[in-house]
């Protein structure tokens, strides 16, 4: 079984309890790295699952995901998110490609950066399209995030504004996806 299980928003007690249970019955146990920043040390997961968490960047769950995959039709494998698994479409990608090589799959969600806009006292009904910003090179600089952003505001709405991290330096192709 190969398991994309949401961690949340603030540290290792925040997995779900069935979230925990699949990390625990897991032979292998991945962390992706790159779509959002942890907010604890890798060795704190680590501590409180008692086994290794294997840190997963953007090229190995991009390009290298039959390594993920490897052996998740025989046994458990885990691939831990920050937020919900569903907040980035590289984890849709993945849960296509296992169903594909006939790999069972299950997802397990969690609270992410959408749930917890309603913290700062806005109602999720009133906001438009989320935005993303991203990192501007010397020869790359999308500008269609204003668009966005002008739509919302011109319907009374407000924007979720996400920004991009740079965990990595990134070639312009990949930044272009």
């Amino acid at each position: 079984m190969f398991y994309i299980i949401g961690l949340g928003l603030s540290d290792e007690k925040d997995i779900t309890v069935r979230g925990l249970q699949a990390v625990k019955s897991s032979k292998r146990v991945y962390l992706e790295a790159y779509t959002s920043i942890l907010m604890i040390d890798k060795d704190r997961l680590e501590s409180f699952y008692e086994k290794p968490v294997i840190l997963a960047d953007r090229d190995m769950v991009e390009t290298q995901s039959d390594e993920i995959l490897r052996d998740a039709d025989k046994e458990d494998v885990a691939l831990l998110v920050v937020g919900d698994p569903f907040g980035a479409t590289t984890h849709t990608d993945i849960i296509l490609r296992a169903r594909a090589l006939n790999i069972p799959t299950r997802v397990i969600h969690n609270a992410s950066i959408m749930n917890a806009a309603g913290a700062c006292g806005l109602q999720l009904y009133n906001f438009g399209q989320t935005v993303s910003l991203v990192f501007f090179t010397d020869s790359w600089r999308p500008d269609s995030f204003y668009d966005r952003v002008k739509e919302n505001a011109d319907l009374g709405m407000h924007t979720l504004l996400l920004l991009d991290i740079k965990v990595r330096e990134q070639s312009e192709e990949n930044l272009a996806r």
